[in-house]
């Protein structure tokens, strides 16, 4: 991976919730322009927090960066708000397919465009989004509270696009969702990367989705990045296999006491 085209750079940070539990222990990361790029691991792994800290979301859950740092195309980026975040073009889909229930899809799409000041650009972003998400325009009329779990999902991926983002935080976008809806949303991504070019970094735990449309990969465990590498080589590691994708054998205690992780350990050493 080549620094030259890096737009965003985690270096080593450590995030505290509540100034006592230390969530984040070092983790650093870098997603090159126009990748997509995936942040893999189970439940609690630090993969949300991670995020979080990149969108500056964490001070509403009392957590804060406290060390390393987070640059934003050279620029570092852990004193800006949330709103300066997006105006620089960096927006976060939340977990959990948040959507204003009482609002119609096309209102709750609208509301990601408050950045935005020309009517004409809002409209062909609406168009746009329509063109990815053909059932949203089927749904427009529709409270969100009333969709289902897939199209709020790709009502709240829709509504970042209306901000022209260049990078997208993209938190477990499977989770709940039927498998067929998963491969759609997933397509849809990879089709936002190839034709808007549109950067995303997704957190999420089907590992075997996620690094079938992703360019490269970090696993994390327990608030570190305990390996990464290209999403092919990751996708045909026996240990990756073994923990992430549910093939093989045996029985470890955690991703740690494996040689992948031990070889990492070394290298950055």
């Amino acid at each position: 991976m080549t620094t030259s085209n890096i737009v965003l750079n985690v270096n080593g940070i450590e995030v505290i919730y509540n100034h006592v539990i230390l969530v984040l222990k070092g983790v650093s990361l870098q997603v090159p322009q126009g990748a997509i790029v995936a942040l893999l691991g189970g439940n609690g792994a630090g993969k949300t927090t991670t995020l979080r800290a990149v969108s500056n979301l964490l001070q509403g859950e009392r957590g804060a960066v406290t060390k390393g740092s987070i640059e934003l195309r050279g620029e570092r980026i852990e004193n800006l708000t949330p709103a300066d975040l997006v105006q620089r073009g960096v927006v976060q889909v939340m977990e959990g397919r948040h959507c204003f229930a009482h609002l119609t899809i096309e209102e709750n799409l609208m509301t990601g465009s408050y950045t935005r000041k020309d009517k004409g650009e809002i409209a062909a972003n609406l168009e746009k989004v329509y063109n990815y998400f053909p059932r949203l325009k089927t749904r427009r009329t529709s409270q969100a509270a009333y969709t289902s779990g897939g199209e709020q999902q790709m009502c709240a991926i829709g509504r970042a696009l209306m901000a022209n983002p260049s990078i997208v935080l993209l938190d477990e976008p499977s989770m709940g969702l039927a498998p067929q809806i998963v491969e759609e949303v997933f397509n849809i991504v990879k089709d936002l990367n190839d034709k808007e070019k549109v950067t995303f970094l997704l957190a999420e735990q089907n590992t075997n989705m996620a690094l079938r449309y992703s360019d490269y990969g970090y696993i994390m465990e327990s608030g570190r990045i305990v390996m990464d590498g290209k999403a092919s080589d990751l996708a045909t590691n026996e240990d990756v296999k073994e923990f992430y994708l549910g093939v093989g054998a045996g029985e470890r205690k955690n991703f740690k006491d494996t040689k992948s992780y031990k070889r990492r350990k070394r290298w950055l050493a």
